[in-house]
């Protein structure tokens, strides 16, 4: 496809995503010393993360802050020229900036650093000019400058701003693993929407209990144990013991193998024909970690027993589609 003959769309965006690439595997070799500087200046903050920049660094910049902020570090974006017109008192002596900038020498940043100092807030800059104003007035610079931008005219930040981006990631990560942040704090900043739901339901939210459960005693005939698979419509059975306690599990392959066995159903006992090795889980697992197990295991159902080994419920693919954590 070509506009006027002359252009290949398709050649443009290839060649596009092949420098932004390159440029973005040129950071590896820079991460070093002055990366675990600034994971410490950031880690150990008293206060916020504050990132800030200026344009299409600007945009970067809330990118940044908003990924810091849902990864366990506390952070925010300042607006570098609304900071000289009073949003600098956004800003404290327990904080610790971040700087973006390219070439280093935007002027809305620089107003910023004699403030910065008599706060004696650290300062984290990433630019693409290691001699610039803003990397030598920082505490510890990142390197994120490019050969060439991937406009060919070598104008409009392009590979510049990627480069910075992941530089971003790569700090964000490097805190959540540093500061042991799980699932479970991940879920606290994501309540809402699909990724909430899949972060925040449990198994005892959705699992069948009390008279729902598909249960028998071993000593049941294999006939009475399909009743039960019929009626409770999970395509299984728990089978329990006198005790009251899990045995194993009856299920739809299980009566393919038995029939294909030519066993009779009104004379045996499910005892002899339960499988032992069931997929257990507990109440308080995420939801999204039961459906985990489900799909590596093959299987559509999984028994929820409590810490002492108790049967609290049987949980089914079917109840997480409809909770639609899928």
């Amino acid at each position: 496809m070509t506009e006027q003959g002359s252009i290949s769309y398709a050649d443009s965006a290839r060649r596009t995503i092949r420098m932004e690439a390159s440029a973005v595997a040129c950071l590896e070799e820079r991460i070093g010393e002055e990366f675990n500087r600034a994971c410490q200046l950031l880690l150990h903050v008293q206060g916020r993360i504050i990132v800030t920049g200026m344009g299409k660094s600007g945009h970067i910049a809330r990118k940044i802050a908003a990924t810091l902020a849902s990864t366990g570090s506390p952070a925010f974006f300042v607006h570098p020229g609304e900071a000289s017109h009073g949003d600098m008192g956004m800003i404290t002596a327990q904080d610790t900036l971040i700087a973006l900038s390219n070439s280093g020498a935007v002027p809305e940043v620089l107003t910023l650093l004699p403030l910065l100092k008599r706060l004696n807030v650290p300062l984290v800059s990433m630019t693409g000019c290691p001699d610039s104003t803003l990397a030598t007035a920082s505490d510890v610079h990142l390197n994120t400058g490019v050969d060439t931008e991937a406009c060919p005219l070598d104008l409009a930040p392009t590979s510049s701003t990627t480069t910075a981006l992941v530089m971003g990631d790569a700090l964000a990560i490097a805190l959540l693993e540093a500061r042991g942040f799980t699932a479970d704090d991940f879920a606290f900043s994501h309540p809402g929407g699909t990724l909430g739901r899949k972060l925040l339901l449990k198994v005892n939210d959705v699992m069948k209990t009390g008279e729902d459960i598909p249960i028998v005693t071993a000593d049941r005939l294999l006939s009475e144990a399909l009743l039960e698979i019929s009626n409770k419509g999970m395509g299984m059975t728990t089978v329990v013991g006198e005790n009251g306690r899990i045995t194993g599990v009856f299920t739809d392959g299980d009566l393919r193998r038995t029939l294909d066995a030519r066993i009779d159903i009104n004379a045996t006992a499910i005892g002899q024909l339960i499988s032992t090795g069931a997929k257990t889980v507990s109440p308080d697992m995420l939801a999204a970690s039961a459906l985990r197990i489900m799909e590596e295991n093959e299987i559509s159902s999984l028994v929820v027993l409590d810490d002492a080994g108790n049967l609290e419920g049987v949980v089914h693919l079917k109840d997480l589609l409809h909770a639609d954590i899928a």
